[in-house]
């Protein structure tokens, strides 16, 4: 993937940078292996708005996933990389060699034609899926289970990967992108390589307009706003609040430890900030 800039014949385009797509080898979806997504324009089911700066957006279908990778024993060839409008990652259409297809978050330097494969004898090689007791060390990983047998939650986002520290018993150490270091059960399953679209992160919109493409409206800060509307609003002239930062409810925004202690506390080898 690489990066597609602009000349600076508006003001917009001097600051856009956007990705080419490069790796884009089909334009439409499996129809099969999508279902609709219902616009809610952040309200519930009240019409009261419960999600701020939420509305518009480009219609969209959402791309069903195969996030268990349970089919062992069956290789599969890649058919084609999409690009998928609800995730940051590309995703890669899996033909299986039984007739069946599926979704899965492509990884970096997959290409069109090779062959995958779940289960504990599978090859370590990008894309292909086994239980963490069968990674060896220090193998960057993505698609993570954080519990044996259901959806993987971990490292699904473009770039991200994380690196299988040590084995011990019944637990592997991985460390996320976060820093974190944490057990998982060895009988988890993990993706070997690094999620694509690595550039992602060095996109820029270059214009409001592109966000709310996204259905993402403009944040409005609360300083700005009046004291009805928010804690930190009001005031003479320009103010910074008055007050320590907060939500509009009232909740500290810096500093309030909003975790409680939960029994995945145990998992925990190092924290992200220590």
């Amino acid at each position: 993937m690489g990066l597609k800039k602009f000349r600076p014949v508006t003001p917009t385009l001097r600051h856009t940078v956007v990705a080419d797509y490069s790796e884009i080898t089909r334009s439409k979806p499996v129809k099969a292996l999508t279902e609709r997504l219902y616009k809610t324009g952040g309200r519930d089911n009240y019409g009261h708005v419960s999600m701020r700066w939420i509305s518009g957006g480009h219609k969209q279908r959402y791309r069903l996933i195969d996030f268990l990778r349970n089919k062992d024993g069956v290789p599969a060839r890649v058919a084609s990389i999409e690009y998928d409008p609800n995730r940051s990652a590309r995703i890669a259409l899996l033909n299986y060699f039984d007739g069946e297809r599926r979704y899965i978050v492509a990884p970096d330097g997959l290409r069109v034609g090779e062959v995958l494969q779940s289960g504990p004898d599978a090859e370590i090689k990008a894309g292909n899926c086994l239980p963490l007791k069968n990674i060896p060390l220090g193998t960057n990983v993505h698609n993570v289970e954080m519990n044996p047998g259901r959806n993987s939650r971990v490292a699904r986002s473009a770039g991200a990967y994380c690196q299988l520290m040590a084995k011990e018993g019944d637990y592997a150490q991985l460390r996320l992108p976060s820093g974190e270091v944490r057990k998982f059960h060895i009988n988890c399953r993990a993706v070997v390589g690094q999620v694509g679209n690595l550039d992602h992160e060095n996109v820029s919109a270059g214009k409001a307009g592109r966000n709310r493409w996204l259905g993402r409206n403009p944040s409005v800060r609360g300083v700005a706003m009046n004291p009805v509307d928010h804690p930190m609003g009001g005031g003479e002239g320009k103010t910074s609040g008055g007050r320590h930062p907060c939500s509009p409810w009232g909740q500290k925004a810096k500093g309030l430890k909003t975790r409680k202690r939960k029994l995945s506390d145990a998992l925990i080898v190092r924290r992200r900030k220590s």
